[in-house]
């Protein structure tokens, strides 16, 4: 999942619109509970879940669309990243009868009493679960991590690939699609009876039900574009809260969804009476300010200001959060045509993993207390990593002697000039201006262009008619893993399994190799974690010698929030609070 906001962007070609969304299920202004107010820089990438692959967006789906397994936000991070009970009843096991014995078959039950928000209200059935798993590759707006259901879901590939081949512009084309082909290893037995069978044994399955994208699905979104404007304006909850206000990159309003009962769901709160989530501040330090002030109480997609982090570290409301990141990163766009195909070469790409002054960018973002640097592709806490380093430089300041001697032998003795698309919020221009002056000094010229984070991510990286057409050569995303824990798949196949690229994909660079991919099936074929480890080990070692990317930093998360807050839980996979569970005073 994208890091600091990670694909915000869909929401930027909806203009100025204000959409004052019907409550369907009606507000709930009992408890009081007061108005949690969040502010930030920019919108989703995607409303949808079907597509949205940010942490803002995962943490604001979270309270309207629910899926059949997730995690519950916790003090504690171990307890934090725990797979749980959503909608299911349980947990499917052979024991229980919800894993058949060759770990191919899931059964899963769903609880009753959960109902969306529609103005008859109605059950979430396992046909609403294959609904929104058939959506994931729709035409128009197709998930960015499709691969986990390719790869897994028997019949999901066959159904994806004549999805594609649908007018992405005809809501009706789609919905016809979608429910008159099936999905071989998809079936709705009863009302609350999903069954699953998968290609093989997939020990991580119950983690990918547990993702955004495998939301549970209305009938009533078949009517729209998936994730146009319209679908924007016609949200429906089955979850605690429902969107009742939103203009695009401005704002969002959340009100309570009064048909959400706390009996069934034991992951989620609904708290605050509304929550108010004010876009277009791109300065952290003034995000900062107003939560100190109490004029906001929690940060949308802003860091803690550098420059506050130590005189905050004995207060109370600040906490910096464990996690496993490669956030950010830099992403070679390896189908540019610009300076004769260069970043098409490995020895070019090598030649730059040179050039980086890490503990430069690592100081950007607070120090060694925040982030160490990384030289892999795999961070630390994550399924298949090892330590080492294929581009060692003295201190990790970078080497840019080094750099222009394998720039030249490879074929560019006058350097490179390169187009350098950055995020405007959180510390992003500065660390595009420090890998400028780093690059500089190796003979290349970055060309650094302005980008909000919503655009970045939901349109610049993701449109692979513009890479091919050189419109940037190199960026700089974040990775936060889908899941933490049983994780090995999701530092790896989202960003380098080149099967899989196409729009929305997060391969953002376009690069494939076969010997990856190769590595990528035996780690998911395993039979055993330790000798998946040893495979996502040896892919990272194989990517790092083809030299896509260059990685920067792994971040744990400064957080904070105002004085008026309590009950905070922290979700890692979205660098957040869950904002449901939030109590104000």
């Amino acid at each position: 999942m994208t890091g600091s906001g990670r694909r915000l962007g869909a929401a930027a070609g909806l203009g100025a619109v204000v959409f004052g969304l019907a409550a369907c299920g009606g507000d709930d202004d009992g408890g009081g509970g007061g108005t949690l107010k969040v502010v930030g820089s920019a919108d989703v990438d995607h409303l949808d879940t079907a597509s949205g692959y940010s942490t803002i967006s995962g943490q604001l789906s979270r309270q309207y669309a629910r899926t059949l397994f997730n995690v519950k936000g916790a003090g504690d991070f171990d307890a934090a990243i725990k797979i749980r009970p959503d909608v299911a009843r349980e947990l499917p096991t052979t024991g229980n009868g919800g894993v058949s014995a060759d770990g191919r078959t899931y059964t899963i039950r769903l609880r009753t009493g959960v109902r969306w928000n529609t103005p008859t209200p109605r059950e979430v059935t396992a046909a609403d679960f294959v609904r929104g798993l058939k959506r994931l590759c729709n035409p128009a707006s197709p998930s960015g991590a499709i691969g986990y259901y390719t790869g897994t879901i028997t019949g999901m590939q066959a159904f994806c690939t004549g999805f594609g081949k649908v007018d992405a512009r005809d809501a009706a084309a789609i919905a016809r699609y979608q429910n008159g082909n099936q999905v071989a290893g998809l079936q709705a037995r009863d009302a609350k009876t999903l069954v699953v069978k998968l290609k093989s044994r997939a020990s991580d399955f119950t983690n990918i039900l547990g993702i955004p994208f495998s939301a549970a699905a209305p009938a009533e979104y078949d009517r729209y574009v998936p994730d146009s404007a319209e679908f924007r304006e016609h949200t429906i909850s089955d979850g605690p809260y429902q969107i009742t206000g939103y203009t695009p990159n401005k704002s969002y309003t959340l009100a309570k969804n009064k048909n959400w009962k706390p009996e069934t769901d034991p992951l989620r709160g609904q708290n605050p009476d509304r929550i108010q989530i004010t876009m277009g501040q791109d300065s952290p330090d003034v995000v900062q300010q107003q939560i100190e002030q109490g004029t906001a109480d929690l940060s949308w997609d802003q860091p803690v200001p550098t420059s506050r982090i130590q005189s905050l570290k004995s207060n109370g409301d600040f906490k910096i959060m464990q996690g496993s990141t490669s956030n950010p990163y830099l992403v070679f766009n390896t189908l540019s045509p610009a300076n004769g195909k260069a970043l098409s070469k490995p020895a070019v790409r090598r030649a730059i993993e040179y050039a980086i002054n890490k503990t430069a960018l690592v100081q950007i973002y607070g120090g060694p207390d925040v982030s160490g640097v990384l030289n892999q592709v795999i961070p630390p806490g994550s399924v298949g990593h090892e330590t080492y380093n294929s581009y060692p430089t003295s201190g990790d300041n970078g080497d840019p002697a080094k750099c222009r001697q394998l720039l030249a032998a490879a074929g560019y003795p006058g350097g490179l000039t390169l187009k350098y698309p950055y995020r405007t919020n959180s510390n992003h221009q500065k660390i595009a201006q420090s890998v400028q002056a780093n690059l500089k000094a190796c003979g290349i010229t970055a060309d650094l262009t302005a980008d909000s984070n919503g655009n970045f991510y939901g349109k610049t990286l993701v449109t692979p008619a513009d890479a091919r057409e050189g419109k940037w050569d190199i960026a700089a995303p974040g990775w936060v893993p889908d899941w933490y824990g049983n994780n090995g798949r999701t530092n790896i196949v989202p960003l380098f399994d080149g099967r899989t690229y196409g729009p929305n994909s997060t391969d953002y660079g376009g690069y494939d190799n076969d010997a990856v991919n190769a590595l990528i099936d035996r780690a998911l074929q395993a039979p055993a974690e330790a000798q998946a480890a040893t495979a996502w080990a040896e892919a990272d070692k194989l990517i790092m010698k083809d030299a896509p990317v260059v990685p920067f930093m792994n971040q744990k998360y400064p957080i904070f929030h105002s004085a008026k807050v309590s009950n905070a839980l922290y979700l890692p996979q979205f660098q957040s609070y869950d904002l449901g569970q939030i109590k104000l005073s």
